[in-house]
């Protein structure tokens, strides 16, 4: 199947959404939209995966697997452990690319600012000290630079392994506003 625009039809009513894109792009605000539109709950996939001290918590695979078997729900694609079971049960990826610059723009200015608010993220943990850019080679901000290319290739491989799967690009943020108020609404009437 060709990749779809944000003013393509969709060719199903989706019921099960993954939305893929590099760190920093806007995924899991996009996948909380996207489940608003459609109804279904979002699950956010950090949520399951971090435990307290950034630990991987060890139920997540089966939590992963318990969600996905239900007949609605919208989530965030990544980590390799379960991206392959999750893009098997989806019926729509939602790819959300927007330029670099904007990317690593939205990347730095979010984790700015949830550091300096302390925000709790998941299971009490906060972002590290900011001076750890430079030191961390997994620091998110030099993460989303390191694997900017990665979402690319593993979309192109979905293709291939799933060409029934509909994939929607969506460019930017002005797409993805087109795209939720046009042809997923849509979409999503004809399962009312």
């Amino acid at each position: 199947m060709t990749l779809l625009g944000a003013a393509d039809p969709l060719p199903l009513a989706p019921r099960r959404v993954l939305v893929a894109g590099t760190s920093g792009s806007g995924k899991t605000t996009l996948a909380a939209r996207i489940a608003a539109v459609l109804d279904a709950p979002h699950i956010e996939i950090d949520s399951l995966f971090h435990g307290p001290g950034w630990v991987k918590r060890p139920s997540f695979e089966d939590d992963v697997h318990r969600f996905s078997a239900t007949p609605a729900w919208v989530t965030e694609w990544q980590y390799g452990s379960v991206r392959d079971h999750l893009a098997d049960r989806a019926d729509l990826m939602v790819w959300i690319d927007p330029p670099v610059a904007t990317v690593m723009r939205q990347v730095a200015w979010r984790t700015l600012v949830r550091r300096l608010r302390r925000q709790q993220l998941w299971n009490g943990n906060t972002e590290p000290p900011l001076w750890t850019v430079l030191t961390d080679r997994e620091h998110i901000v030099r993460w989303a630079w390191q694997t900017r290319a990665t979402t690319a290739t593993r979309v192109e491989e979905l293709r291939i392994r799933r060409p029934d799967l509909p994939i929607v690009r969506l460019r930017g943020h002005a797409a993805a506003d087109r795209w939720l108020s046009g042809a997923l609404r849509k979409a999503s009437e004809w399962s009312l």
